[in-house]
């Protein structure tokens, strides 16, 4: 981990997410590295405790939550899992895909699974997700106001989405009431050491290693692992497959978290982008451990 982080810690390559005002202004500096193994043991180095925004590793927690409720066949019945080879907020894809969707992990699959989650209503259904995250983390999490603030003023791109995701019968609440949702969950505050843990969770078989919750059932694991894999770091997955090997998703907060299944989990954060939206610094580490 040391070797990791004093070999890239000068990086300078990439630049924040700047279509988020808020991201733009995040210490692009900072670098974070931590790892939790299924026996709760964890080893972290630098920038381990700002909370930064989870953004798109949420879409992870939310497709356990929706297969935690409907079971794995009807999510996938509804969203669907195959790699688009496009960019995360690919219009085109969301016309041409057979499933619509494309998968939980694209904007427009995530915007969809997130209207499968059950309740009366959006604050229900809200509470639900950031406390199944929490349980995940091993402790409570909370929305970053200003992040959510930040994306919901300039988020016409994922309204845009799912009003086409409407057009095909492919989402299933209010489409703007699922957007404004999903912008929350997008805005949920984590450090990399509550990501490791909420990946160690995963690398558990579903089972958080502080609390001994079994947040996630055992048999819906391999399920979201595939996804990960699949389509965890955009249309970079493939070149991250070939190069590290591990289940992953990445955020364009600058966090990636990246599971070994029955050993623990690895998260990196650092701003820095690279053009598909993964952070530099964060692939860089994983490679050097995976």
């Amino acid at each position: 981990m040391r070797e990791a982080y004093d070999k890239f810690q000068s990086n300078t390559s990439g630049k924040n997410a700047d279509y988020i005002p808020f991201l733009a202004q995040v210490d692009s500096k900072m670098f974070g590295v931590a790892v939790v193994s299924t026996d709760n043991q964890v080893f972290s180095i630098g920038e381990v405790n700002y909370a930064f925004s989870i953004q798109s590793i949420s879409k992870v927690y939310t497709l356990a939550l929706a297969m935690e409720e409907l079971g794995a066949d009807r999510v996938f019945d509804r969203i669907g899992s195959e790699p688009t080879g496009r960019a995360f907020n690919s219009v085109t894809a969301v016309v041409e895909m057979p499933t619509h969707t494309g998968n939980p992990l694209v904007n427009a699959g995530a915007i969809a699974t997130t209207s499968l989650i059950l309740g009366k209503d959006a604050n229900d259904k809200w509470n639900k997700i950031l406390d199944f995250y929490s349980r995940a983390a091993g402790e409570k999490l909370t929305l970053i106001d200003e992040v959510y603030k930040s994306e919901a003023a300039t988020n016409a791109g994922n309204k845009a989405l799912s009003m086409l995701l409407a057009k095909y019968e492919r989402i299933y609440a209010d489409p703007f009431e699922s957007v404004d949702i999903y912008t929350k969950q997008c805005s949920v505050g984590v450090n990399v050491i509550q990501l490791a843990r909420m990946g160690a969770t995963l690398a558990n078989n579903g089972k958080n290693p502080v609390t001994g919750e079994q947040v996630i059932k055992a048999e819906n694991v391999p399920y979201i692992l595939s996804t990960m894999t699949m389509a965890g770091l955009y249309d970079g997955s493939g070149g991250w497959a070939w190069k590290v090997g591990l289940p992953a998703k990445s955020g364009v907060g600058g966090g990636i978290v990246a599971i070994v299944p029955g050993k623990g989990a690895i998260a990196v954060f650092s701003p820095r982008l690279d053009e598909a939206g993964n952070s530099v610094k964060a692939q860089r580490g994983h490679r050097v451990r995976g």
